[in-house]
């Protein structure tokens, strides 16, 4: 998930982020990422981009907002990175993984021919315990099925460093807290000498999924259709036309009765009549 936070535990000494430059950023932060800055989050972006000041050589916010001004996307990974605080955990929201493993996994590679196609998508896959997790899960059901299928795990996200985290797959041991015993055992292959106390997960884990960023208010390059989308505690920093907009763009890429996933304080009450609600933030697109 990408994600404003809602505060700063190391706050940074150095320029001052002026009423003209923060209502800049707040404009151009909405225009390209979506995110809605609100007037208290105005330290966190002053703490925040003054270390992306730094590392220009810039002396102030304006020559920052001039840069974007003259070459937005030149900047643009880095300031998403510099606001976003991904927050994360393997097996996060279990709910959704118990009805994905003994529910729609079963049903899916069931109704899939011989070579069939199943597609996940992990919208927001921050820094990679969604996705893996998701990977997890689906090779279990793999094994299980006894048949080929073409099975494969879409993981997108906005941030540079989030990405290169979900892409390396190597986290503390302590991040595994949500991870059974047995699974650790399975899908993880523990460090030594200079990687003791880190996990890096297992090649079938990277098999089955491709990391890759994407803007979510950009083009999309992918087709679909999905069986699921997973989209987690990423649209609740939407505002309402956005998060609408998202919604029926999400409903091209899923078939009827395709499952779409929201986080625990995210709802689509009110901005879309193309779902209905199944369970705990678990929608189902209705037919057509």
């Amino acid at each position: 998930m990408n994600a404003v936070a809602d505060h700063d535990t190391a706050m940074v000494a150095g320029p001052v982020l002026g009423d003209g430059d923060f209502q800049f950023l707040r404009g151009f932060v909405y225009q390209y990422c979506g995110i809605a800055l609100s007037e208290q989050k105005r330290q966190l972006v002053q703490g925040r981009l003054a270390r992306r000041l730094r590392a220009l050589g810039m002396r102030g916010f304006g020559e920052y907002c001039e840069l974007l001004r003259r070459d937005p996307g030149s900047e643009l990974d880095e300031l998403s990175s510099a606001i976003s605080t991904n927050v994360t955990a393997f097996f996060r929201e279990a709910h959704h993984f118990d009805l994905l493993a003994g529910e729609l996994l079963p049903r899916w590679l069931e109704q899939k021919r011989e070579g069939g196609r199943l597609r996940i998508w992990s919208a927001g896959c921050s820094s990679g315990e969604e996705p893996y997790s998701i990977a997890m899960v689906l090779a279990e059901a793999l094994e299980r099925c006894g048949r080929t299928v073409d099975a494969k795990i879409l993981a997108t996200d906005l941030s540079p460093a989030a990405l290169a985290a979900a892409r390396k797959g190597v986290y503390p041991l302590e991040r595994l807290e949500g991870v059974s015993p047995e699974r650790r055992r399975r899908w993880f292959l523990r460090g030594e000498g200079e990687y003791a106390g880190l996990a890096c997960v297992h090649p079938r884990l990277r098999e089955l999924t491709a990391i890759l960023p994407l803007n979510l208010l950009h083009e999309w390059p992918m087709q679909g259709p999905f069986d699921a989308i997973f989209c987690r505690n990423v649209v609740i920093y939407f505002d309402q036309p956005t998060k609408q907009k998202l919604f029926r763009r999400y409903a091209r890429l899923l078939p009827d009765g395709g499952h779409l996933f929201l986080g625990h304080s995210e709802s689509m009450h009110g901005l879309s009549d193309e779902f209905e609600l199944i369970g705990r933030t678990v929608y189902r697109k209705k037919p057509a």
